[in-house]
């Protein structure tokens, strides 16, 4: 077990409070002495108010010492997403053009939080309007990756990525509605999982998008999931209530006998797969075939239109949005999302039709292609943490989206799909897997992702806050 407080998983430090070894203050003052060493290298938070963190953990001491905590969280830090509104806190979706207004309530995944007694940290960080993968905004500091503050934690949930292989404590809510969870999660050598489409209730809804755990463990994320999964009326595209027995998370490397696993090594669009990507992959690939599972490669099923026309449908709804400013606030938007959707301004009505198409053919190419495996497991991304400075792989906002072509069909096609590290390139930086399962399998994509955590190769210990007397140069 890890010495330091900060370090502990969330099923340890609830050990440790029901034990009364520990308590919720002596944790918040942890977490925060490290955020503090850290937090100046990595900006991966924004609403950090220590005085508020103590008072929450004040607040589970007493329940503790009670013995009534509110839920399976009580006491446990949690970093909640930008874009993820919490009562009384402005919503500025990573823009410098926003309405800092204060939000008049939690929206779903916050409530659950704070319902069950986590101890909200701070807000993490994320690009303008999430529509970048990198840690690159117009309102908040760049987000830097703990493991090469050179490169990016990915996005859009940058801070929360960074957080997490930072050890800002155990637990951390993202968002994703075409790898925003996944990408980040697989270049900071985390693990995330996006649900099914409504497993978490998220307000407003929208097509693809999700809301999921990030940590930097599957039991972590299994506890979270009986948190977030609660469900929430304000989400009209939610799921019906259900009883899941997250805490079966670990079933043992037993759980890949026998189980039918795709093997997918080209997207079919986008930029092509790095060698140490595929590598990493591969290797992954022949640990699952000796727990017994049948791997069999499969053909690649997305294409390029399908990327593109969803790519153009997100253009012309941020630029009939960005139309809707004010033009001095329209002028604070980062140029590259600017010129992004302003490239759809030409756009016929009947390209935007066959734009929306492609969202429709990609759930359809997705699932039957999933439909002869159990789960199908792939890279995250096709290269590893690009420069920090850039907004996307090719920086060119006529081709933002190349290095999404695993992620997005998943979010098309609702299925779960999680990201857990599978090996380092040369130069250290992790490199993720993704797991995608069926409809509605959350659980058992959990199963597989923990059964494969017990399978890997040693990981490297997490980045440590670099001394004070090395500053990082641009």
């Amino acid at each position: 077990m890890p010495d330091a407080l900060h370090e502990h998983s969330a099923p340890a430090l609830i050990e440790l409070y029901r034990r009364r070894e520990a308590s919720p203050v002596e944790v918040a003052q942890a977490v925060l002495g490290h955020v503090e060493r850290w937090e100046h290298h990595l900006h991966a938070l924004f609403l950090l108010r220590p005085d508020k963190v103590l008072e929450q953990a004040r607040a589970s001491e007493a329940r503790w010492l009670r013995g009534a905590p509110l839920g399976p969280i009580d006491g446990v830090p949690v970093t909640i997403k930008d874009n993820i509104a919490t009562q009384g806190d402005p919503t500025p979706l990573g823009t410098a053009a926003t309405d800092l207004t204060p939000a008049a309530a939690d929206a779903p995944p916050a409530a659950r939080v704070r319902e069950s007694g986590g101890v909200v940290l701070a807000k993490t960080t994320m690009p303008d309007y999430g529509m970048l993968s990198s840690g690159l905004s117009s309102y908040h500091q760049l987000a830097r990756n703990p493991w090469d503050r050179g490169k990016t934690p990915g996005g859009s949930s940058s801070g929360a990525g960074a957080a997490a292989a930072a050890g800002y404590g155990p637990l951390h809510i993202g968002t994703d509605i075409g790898g925003s969870l996944r990408l980040p999660a697989g270049w900071c050598g985390i693990f995330t999982l996006k649900p099914s489409l409504g497993r978490i209730p998220i307000d407003p809804p929208y097509t693809g998008r999700a809301a999921g755990p990030m940590t930097r463990t599957v039991a972590d994320a299994a506890l979270f999931m009986e948190v977030l999964a609660r469900p929430d009326a304000r989400d009209t595209m939610s799921l019906p209530a259900q009883d899941i027995a997250w805490r079966t998370f670990d079933a043992g490397a037993e759980k890949l006998r026998g189980l039918r696993i795709g093997l997918l090594l080209e997207a079919g669009c986008g930029l092509p797969v790095e060698p140490e990507v595929k590598t990493a992959v591969e290797r992954a690939a022949h640990l699952f075939e000796r727990a017994g599972a049948v791997v069999a490669p499969m053909q690649p099923f997305m294409t390029q239109a399908m990327l593109d026309g969803m790519d153009h449908f997100w253009r012309m709804r941020s630029y009939a949005d960005l139309r809707a400013l004010p033009p001095e606030r329209k002028a604070k938007v980062l140029p590259y999302i600017q010129q992004w959707a302003d490239s759809a301004a030409d756009m016929s009505g009947e390209a935007v039709f066959h734009a929306v198409h492609q969202f429709h053919l990609t759930r359809i190419a997705t699932v039957k292609a999933c439909a002869a495996f159990d789960y199908v497991i792939s890279p995250v991304s096709p290269m590893p943490a690009f420069p920090a400075g850039l907004a996307s792989p090719t920086n060119d906002p006529l081709h933002p989206l190349e290095h999404i072509g695993f992620t997005v069909p998943f979010n098309m096609s609702e299925q779960p799909a999680a990201s857990i590290n599978c090996g380092y390139t040369a130069s250290g930086l992790p490199i993720g897997l993704q797991i995608a399962g069926a409809r509605f399998d959350d659980l058992g994509v959990l199963q597989v992702a923990r059964a494969f955590e017990l399978i890997r190769e040693a990981q490297r210990p997490w980045p440590q806050p670099p001394s004070e007397s090395v500053h990082h140069v641009d």
